[in-house]
């Protein structure tokens, strides 16, 4: 058995309403949402801020909270009580956030490149669950609860999942 992962993610939007993103630089060079791990003792809020300026340079002022993305496998056996599933099983706090300046603070990590896209005009190549989020996010909505799987598609989240949830894949840069 796995230990949860716990993770944070953000749409970060600029002042003309364009999305940042992140395209990774291993594996399928996705695009995805800027984040990471939370650290020990860490609340979400400030892991993401911290995430966020560490990979992108950018401070950011957090809106609200999106939902709660988990990233598992929907054909591992449901682990025991108490217990995690088995890998990935990483849950990810979804943010909405605004740049807080018009420059960044600070050079972003090296290992992803970033990139403004207008909302209208996202690359095709996302992680199926910053797809999503992303959508919840531009539509406003709050309190998403969302399974996701690593073996998602490229497009668009799947239209199985229960109303308010959405189905899909991998999120966010983990490091």
């Amino acid at each position: 058995m796995s230990a949860l992962t716990w993770a944070v993610a953000a749409v970060v939007t600029d002042r003309a309403g364009r999305v940042l993103l992140c395209r990774q630089s291993g594996g399928g060079r996705r695009w995805a949402l800027p984040g990471g791990r939370l650290r020990r003792d860490e609340s979400p809020a400030a892991a993401a801020r911290r995430e966020i300026r560490a990979e992108t340079g950018w401070e950011v002022d957090l809106v609200d909270l999106v939902g709660l993305y988990r990233l598992g496998d929907p054909a591992a056996p449901p682990p025991p009580a108490g217990r995690c599933g088995a890998l990935p099983d990483v849950l990810v706090h979804v943010f909405r956030a605004r740049v807080a300046a018009d420059a960044p603070a600070g050079d972003p990590a090296g290992g992803c490149r970033l990139d403004w896209h207008p909302p209208d005009a996202l690359p095709e190549v996302l992680t199926p669950t910053t797809r999503a989020a992303v959508a919840d996010a531009l539509a406003g909505r709050s309190g998403v609860l969302c399974e996701t799987t690593p073996r998602g598609g490229d497009g668009p989240a799947g239209a199985a999942a229960p109303p308010g949830q959405r189905a899909g894949g991998e999120l966010g840069t983990l490091r």
